[in-house]
């Protein structure tokens, strides 16, 4: 079919809006412009947790534990375990949250779940600092059940 030429840039304009609107909503990520940023800053303090917490993981599912790393990278974690949480205010669920509406709907079971991980996480920093390789094991994988729970029902995939 051959279109008549005053149509073919009409096309080729479409086709290249198209495109571009297309790779914008692949590539691009909504930007928290709120005062204070809260959703950007909860997920940032999230992907230092998981940076504080992984390597760990990583270390035991290679059998490379070497205690004295993991009472430093415990101490890190610790650290930062209390940043996110106080950034879930109410007015805090907008683009670019992950966060589901339970978060504020269901606030009593979102704050159980934040407690499950901190208990986890001090029965796993008693275990690091007690050296005991098959206590770490164990309550590292408490630690990382408590987060998934958390992330199930409180976090968009």
């Amino acid at each position: 079919m051959f279109l008549r030429p005053q149509i073919r840039p009409f096309f080729r304009f479409t086709a290249a809006v198209a495109v571009v609107s297309f790779l914008a909503a692949c590539g691009g990520q909504v930007e928290d412009t709120r005062p204070g940023q809260p959703v950007k800053t909860r997920q940032t303090a999230f992907k230092e947790l998981l940076r504080s917490f992984e390597p760990m993981g990583v270390m035991l599912r290679e059998n490379r534990y070497d205690a004295d790393k993991f009472v430093a990278m415990t101490a890190t974690l610790m650290s930062k375990r209390d940043a996110p949480w106080s950034h879930f205010g109410p007015d805090t669920n907008y683009p670019p949250t992950k966060a589901t509406l339970r978060v504020w709907s269901e606030p009593e079971k979102f704050e159980q779940a934040r407690l499950a991980f901190f208990t986890a996480s001090d029965e796993f920093k008693a275990a690091v600092d007690s050296k005991d390789k098959a206590a770490v094991e164990r309550t590292y994988k408490a630690v990382y059940d408590a987060c998934q729970n958390c992330h199930k029902p409180f976090k968009e995939r």
